[in-house]
């Protein structure tokens, strides 16, 4: 089985698809981690994001098992992982090492923005999870607070809509939902009930 989870940056689609890897025994694959380390990688190299084709050279040697989660989950490197998401050849060269993740034997799941649409139209079930602006841009503000990282929660809503325009925009992969995808708002939804919705909708598609 496969389950493609999809949203804009925290919306929580990251913590239900872990609760749904750890409810029914999937592996589970953050695919923003790569945009993430990607971009990591063209800071500290020194390359201008607009040179494409040095941009998807280091997303070509990207290895799963060294990617820093600490080091990825900066403001700065989220903001260049949405700069490089929007470059074709980036999305190419990270393609082949998601589609080969998704398709294991047992199936997997995977989140992203474009997992429902572009690398596995083919998944069982769909979710497209989001929340409203305000509120994304606050808990995403609250996170990087507890890391130490200053940073207005003014700068921190104006970045969350510039990169929701940047994901939606873009003509390669935009973000949207897949057409058979389940909307799952979680703008006023506990951590635990969001979850639960999600396993509620998992277990329905199965039964169908």
């Amino acid at each position: 089985m496969i389950i493609a989870v999809d949203g804009p940056l925290a919306s929580g689609k990251g913590t239900i698809a872990r609760a749904l890897a750890d409810h029914f025994g999937l592996p589970h694959l953050d695919t923003g981690s790569l945009y993430r380390a990607t971009g990591l990688a063209v800071i500290e190299a020194g390359i201008d994001p607009a040179d494409a084709g040095a941009c998807a050279r280091l997303a070509a040697q990207l290895d799963l098992a060294a990617i820093d989660e600490d080091r990825i989950r900066t403001a700065e490197a989220g903001a260049m992982a949405s700069r490089v998401a929007a470059i074709p050849q980036v999305r190419e060269a990270l393609f082949d090492l998601q589609r080969t993740f998704a398709t294991q034997p047992g199936g997997a799941i995977l989140d992203g923005r474009d997992i429902g649409t572009v690398i596995c139209p083919d998944a069982e079930v769909k979710l497209f999870v989001t929340a409203d602006a305000e509120t994304r841009a606050r808990r995403r503000w609250e996170e990087l607070r507890a890391k130490g990282e200053a940073l207005s929660f003014e700068t921190m809503l104006e970045q969350t809509r510039e990169r929701d325009a940047r994901d939606a925009e873009r003509t390669d992969a935009p973000m949207k939902p897949a057409d058979d995808a389940t909307l799952l708002d979680t703008s006023s939804l506990s951590i635990d009930a969001a979850v639960a919705t999600a396993i509620r909708i998992v277990e329905k598609r199965q039964k169908a």
